[in-house]
């Protein structure tokens, strides 16, 4: 194979990974019964009119299995930090009492576990596909050069290295996604 399609499948399993990378930080937000400091990331706090991470403000800590909390730096973050957990709609409400914020979470019932699977499983089909559109742009890329020269063998040895590397990442996805029903579904 010549350099451009080398580099071509080397970009392509860059992109790949990206994706993997992407998808397991959303599984982690999805909570499987035990406070994680995680399952913040991804919301921000109106910090004197900067969009600013909860984590940026104050300091999170876990008190036991189910009770995570919140100390802000600042006195006066205690309200913005509560509209945001209220607004970020994590299914948890925050009680302040004065100088903390405590998230109690609820024990899941197996109707909620069956929810949180079904939003893991949305996730892995948002990084499958993603998967495959790097996949398109990628032998949309190799057709490109078969146009401008490159031989017909090399095209399906490079469309089939695609291939390979895409096959790897969706069973990766699938694996996650059973590792992470297990976690949901156990009590």
């Amino acid at each position: 194979m010549n350099e451009d399609i080398t580099l071509v499948i080397k970009n392509t399993s860059i992109a790949m990974q990206k994706a993997m990378d992407f998808f397991e930080s959303e599984l982690i937000k999805i909570r499987a019964g035990k406070a994680n400091p995680s399952m913040l990331d991804g919301i921000t706090v109106d910090y004197y009119g900067n969009p600013t991470p909860i984590n940026q403000v104050g300091n999170l800590n876990i008190m036991d299995a189910r009770t995570l909390t919140i100390q802000p730096w600042e006195k006066n973050m205690l309200q913005p930090i509560e509209r945001a957990i209220i607004a970020a709609n994590i299914g948890v409400n925050p009680q302040n009492d004065g100088n903390i914020i405590r998230l109690f979470l609820p024990p899941l019932t197996e109707e909620r576990r069956r929810d949180l699977v079904k939003k893991s499983n949305g996730e892995g089909e948002h990084a499958k596909i993603a998967i495959r559109n790097i996949r398109r742009d990628a032998i949309e890329q190799i057709k490109k050069a078969q146009k401008e020269g490159l031989s017909e063998d090399a095209s399906k040895d490079a469309e089939a290295a695609i291939q390979s590397v895409t096959d790897e990442h969706i069973s990766l996805i699938e694996k996650y996604l059973a590792a992470k029903e297990k976690e949901i579904m156990s009590v």
